[in-house]
């Protein structure tokens, strides 16, 4: 029997000369990946309908031999065409995908990392990226995993500290409409990129390209 599931495209690869490998976040299955047979045929039922951060309601046939699925329906919801349009903002929301994939198990409930991922994209188009939106993604993501910072002991001045709650609570309007200072950033950059190292061994490639002084 196929299962139906609501998810993002978080990354396509060729598996043959036409079919391709569909890796999908959703928020009751978690990361879960497809096989789209076919896809790449230019008849594809798939075809325009499977491509990075595509939101979508799908069905899919589970193997019994292995983690990779195969792919039956795909019908849109969501493109998020207007990211494609804002190359900065592409870049923070593929790190942040990095990070969701390195940090979490596959075919394990995510819902909270779904939405958050999901706010994240909707927040993108029409604004500047800024660097403390990778922060609040990474402070939020590390939250929902069990390992929040515990910023009363955070080694940074009184001021930084102060945004970093910010960054944890506030909404992804009024994210954007804070001013840290340069040197905020860099401090805040700093203590995070060290946090992420202890906890998760090592950071995805991007962050660098991201974070002022990182």
């Amino acid at each position: 029997m196929d299962e139906r599931a609501t998810g993002l495209v978080l990354r396509t690869r060729p598996l043959t000369e036409t079919s391709l490998i569909v890796n999908w976040l959703t928020p009751e299955l978690g990361r879960i990946a497809t096989v789209a047979k076919g896809a790449r045929r230019p008849k594809s039922p798939f075809r325009g309908r499977l491509d990075l951060f595509y939101l979508a309601d799908f069905s899919f046939a589970r193997s019994r031999r292995s983690d990779l699925h195969t792919l039956r329906e795909v019908s849109l919801r969501d493109t998020h065409a207007a990211l494609r349009e804002n190359l900065a903002g592409l870049r923070q929301a593929a790190y942040c995908t990095r990070l969701v994939e390195q940090s979490t198990e596959t075919e394990t409930p995510l819902p909270v990392v779904f939405q958050l991922l999901c706010r994240l994209l909707d927040s993108q188009p029409g604004r500047s990226p800024q660097p403390h939106t990778v922060f609040a993604f990474e402070l939020r993501l590390l939250a929902d995993l069990g390992q929040a910072p515990d910023l009363a002991q955070a080694a940074v001045s009184p001021g930084s500290r102060q945004i970093l709650q910010k960054l944890g609570q506030a909404d992804w309007a009024t994210l954007s409409r804070l001013q840290p200072s340069a040197a905020q950033i860099r401090e805040i950059g700093l203590f995070l990129h060290g946090f992420l190292i202890y906890h998760l061994g090592r950071i995805p490639s991007g962050r660098a390209k991201l974070i002022p002084g990182d």
